[in-house]
């Protein structure tokens, strides 16, 4: 089993940091304040439970069946009952979600079960903390989530994986469940139904890939700010598009961040003088396009920030009410909010890609990059430069833009019409994943056009910044001289520069 100095609590706010760190080993501390918190609320459960005889509350799940078969009964037996929720929902089709993404829901819903306002068992809690200190992942598929009454087939499937059915991965590898417990040095998880409805009953799939994908488009967001700094500075633009006073009377806070990192970029710069008076758009307008962005990212940290630190969950028992507490039927696992932040999210994404993509078309024709060579090669026809990576990026802007389709107001109705109206959120946050990582290659590609055109005749950069960032990338990636294939330059250059520098100004929001 292998462990890890990364330590995260469940006592306070989990930050999105956290979820990032969860593809790896980490301690996960269960401490005594978990403890009494996850022990009252099952106190509580257990005292609605036993007075279930006609005088005290109903409890949805708890004897009763499921969604639109809650009107009738459940099984009579507790064990019986935990099968009675997870059967019915191995019922997902298509690939494996990513393990990153699993690791995390399963890291937001031991946070959300450590409120205790979900009535589980102490061991619940503590077993999956203990998932987290080996590589562990249950295998999970991509499609069944509606995001509405929570990622419940996911959910499910990570659940039964939990108590040694299904199967799972342990340091990479696909195994039975059971056989990657035993290796990991894990028990199966033994539930009653409430244990198992509360494990399957929230939305951290959705929360979690909404997160992540937040992150990845936080860091190519930075990276554009600085390749395009590079851009002006290599092609010796003007920099008063960046003016503070004019960024500051456009109104908006994010343009006049991002304008304040791009001038801290090319700081020390000087314009060649040879340039237009105003610069394409995809230049010019940089600032108040990269600044739209990040005031969009400010509104999706908000909604991730509250999802992280909310509770996703129906019922909730409440022990702080008058008396014994109460238990209270609702909607909380309902993922309207994150639904909305990853279409948004997805919009951002597909325009960042629209703009790296001009950029690095604007790079590559001779009519206005300066005079430099067409396609960036050195010997035009003999060679042909970045003519394969520019087609390339064309189809990831395609596909970018395909998926960037709003998912939250696609509602169909399901399940006897109990749900009749649902968000979507885990198509919406799961495109909004596999968008992002396109993003990440576009911003490889554009900053190997940028060190390619210092190869074929562009001025050296006159900010330290930007000559700095442009050695960095001549590091990373030969010249391209003679053709190539380019496919793994992009994926280095692309690692390269969304970890490269200074941190984003949204960078604080992020926990």
């Amino acid at each position: 089993m292998s462990t890890t100095s990364q330590t995260v609590r469940l006592t306070g706010p989990l930050g999105a940091g956290a979820l990032r760190r969860a593809a790896a080993p980490l301690t996960v501390v269960v401490d005594e304040e978990v403890r009494a918190r996850v022990g009252r609320g099952r106190r509580l459960f257990r005292a609605l439970r036993q007075g279930e005889d006609g005088a005290g509350p109903r409890i949805y799940g708890t004897t009763t069946g499921f969604g639109a078969l809650a009107g009738y009964a459940g099984r009579a037996s507790e064990a019986d009952q935990c099968d009675n929720t997870l059967a019915h929902l191995g019922a997902g089709q298509g690939p494996d979600l990513p393990q990153e993404i699993t690791r995390a829901a399963l890291l937001l819903r031991a946070r959300t079960l450590a409120r205790g306002l979900s009535g589980v068992s102490e061991e619940v809690v503590e077993r999956l903390a203990a998932m987290f200190a080996t590589t562990f992942s249950p295998a999970v598929p991509r499609y069944g989530s509606v995001g509405a009454s929570g990622d419940l087939i996911p959910l499910a499937y990570a659940t039964q994986a939990l108590r040694g059915r299904g199967h799972a991965y342990l340091d990479g590898r696909r195994l039975p469940a059971a056989d990657a417990l035993a290796a990991a040095g894990l028990r199966p998880l033994t539930l009653d139904g409430r244990d198992a409805l509360a494990l399957v009953n929230g939305t951290p799939v959705t929360t979690a890939a909404t997160a992540l994908a937040r992150d990845a488009v936080r860091d190519a967001h930075r990276a554009l700010a600085d390749l395009t700094a590079l851009l002006a500075d290599l092609l010796g633009c003007d920099t008063a598009f960046l003016d503070a006073d004019l960024l500051a009377a456009y109104g908006h806070p994010g343009a006049r961040d991002v304008g304040v990192r791009m001038r801290e970029m090319l700081g020390g710069g000087a314009p060649s003088g040879s340039r237009p008076l105003q610069e394409p758009y995809s230049i010019r307008c940089a600032p108040q396009l990269l600044g739209a962005a990040e005031d969009a990212l400010r509104h999706i940290d908000g909604v991730v920030a509250a999802d992280l630190d909310g509770v996703s969950d129906n019922p909730l028992f409440l022990p702080d009410g008058p008396e014994r507490g109460k238990v209270v039927h609702g909607g909380n696992f309902f993922g309207q909010p994150a639904a909305f932040a990853a279409d948004l999210l997805a919009l951002v994404t597909a325009q960042l890609g629209n703009l790296a993509e001009r950029q690095l078309d604007l790079l590559v024709d001779p009519v206005r990059n300066g005079g430099l060579p067409p396609m960036l090669t050195a010997t035009p026809g003999a060679q042909h430069g970045l003519q394969g990576v520019q087609l390339a990026t064309t189809a990831l802007v395609a596909e970018i833009r395909r998926a960037a389709a709003p998912a939250s107001v696609q509602s169909l109705p399901t399940n006897l019409h109990n749900q009749d109206v649902v968000p979507f959120g885990t198509q919406a946050a799961l495109r909004a994943y596999d968008a992002a990582e396109l993003l990440h290659l576009l911003c490889g590609s554009l900053a190997l056009g940028l060190r390619q055109a210092a190869h074929v005749g562009a001025r050296r950069p006159t900010a330290p910044r930007c000559a700095a960032l442009l050695d960095a990338l001549a590091g990373a990636v030969p010249a391209v001289e003679p053709d190539r294939p380019l496919d793994a330059d992009v994926r280095a250059a692309a690692r390269l520069v969304v970890t490269y520098g200074l941190p984003s100004p949204g960078a604080a929001d992020r926990g």
